[in-house]
């Protein structure tokens, strides 16, 4: 798979990463750290260059050091942290807990330094504080992670990428969560050379659908059946998952999408999509762009 460069980082990134959050999901796959070795496999052998979990993933980061750490050098690795989990005592966001949580991914990925560790979906008065910030730059410092990031939305994502103490975003956007795109948020990212990482890219696969998928994907669903029901949408290929995809990788500012499965066969689906089905027409990125500004102005970020 080709890549290209992620931001001003100095790496070179795939279009389409791996993020564990789905796997942690579905009691079969977290348990079985053999069936989870052949996901994360099956994305590597592919060409995908970037994995990304988190702390409160469940087991997912010994996931990554019993079944691909000695591939260190095949792959991009991001975690996350700031939240109390597991044996963590302490404050959420205090420079104690997310230095714990650091130690404790490395230990668990069985790597002494990772690419990247992002404050998670954190506040915009814990940014304010500074010291999550603290936390992040002084294991940067000690070359525990190369870079740090923030992933997360709304009006803290605008504030660290303001503050310039960043390296990389990780934000949601997708056909039916356009905030990113409508505020500016990814052009300034942009424009201060920030890696940019889109999460939630095919809005947890609603569109075309129902039901909801999960509960948490009500909202995207009601979303959803709002842009459908203005009717078709000129040039939009049949499958969802292309027209999703296709959507977000049409803007230039992104340099990557994490797409979470439990299946092999679902991760190398995708691959080829983004391999030999992209780009999809113009005209479906324009007007699912403007159904989105017509009604959906004031739909915020999800987290």
């Amino acid at each position: 798979m080709q890549t290209r460069p992620f931001g001003r980082t100095g790496l070179n990134i795939t279009p389409i990463g791996l993020g564990l959050a789905e796997i942690n999901r579905h009691e079969d796959a977290k348990a079985d750290f053999a069936a989870a070795g052949r996901v994360l496999g099956a994305a590597l052998d592919s060409g995908v260059n970037f994995l990304d979990t988190a702390a409160m993933y469940g087991n997912t980061e010994e996931m990554i050091g019993a079944s691909v750490s000695h591939r260190r050098a095949d792959f991009i690795l991001a975690t996350k942290c700031g939240q109390v989990y597991g044996d963590a005592v302490g404050q959420p966001w205090s420079a104690p807990v997310i230095e714990h949580s650091i130690d404790r991914s490395l230990r668990r990925m069985k790597t002494e330094c990772v690419d990247m560790v992002q404050l998670h979906s954190c506040s915009l008065a814990v940014l304010q504080r500074g010291e999550a910030i603290e936390a992040m730059q002084k294991a940067k410092k000690a070359g525990k992670t190369r870079f740090i990031g923030y992933s997360g939305d709304n009006e803290p994502a605008r504030w660290a990428v303001e503050s310039g103490l960043f390296d990389t975003l990780q934000t949601s956007y997708n056909l039916v969560d356009q905030r990113a795109r409508t505020t500016g948020l990814l052009k300034l990212a942009r424009a201060k050379g920030m890696g940019i990482i889109i999460k939630r890219p095919v809005a947890n696969s609603v569109w075309g659908k129902s039901e909801s998928p999960y509960p948490y994907a009500n909202e995207y669903l009601r979303r959803a059946k709002i842009l459908r029901d203005l009717g078709p949408i000129p040039g939009a290929p049949e499958d969802a998952i292309l027209l999703a995809m296709g959507f977000v990788m049409a803007h230039p500012e992104v340099d990557t999408i994490i797409v979470g499965s439990h299946n092999p066969a679902h991760i190398r689906s995708n691959i080829e999509m983004v391999e030999k089905r992209l780009p999809i027409p113009t005209e479906a990125v324009r007007e699912l762009q403007r159904r989105f500004e017509q009604h959906g102005a004031d739909w915020v970020q999800l987290q």
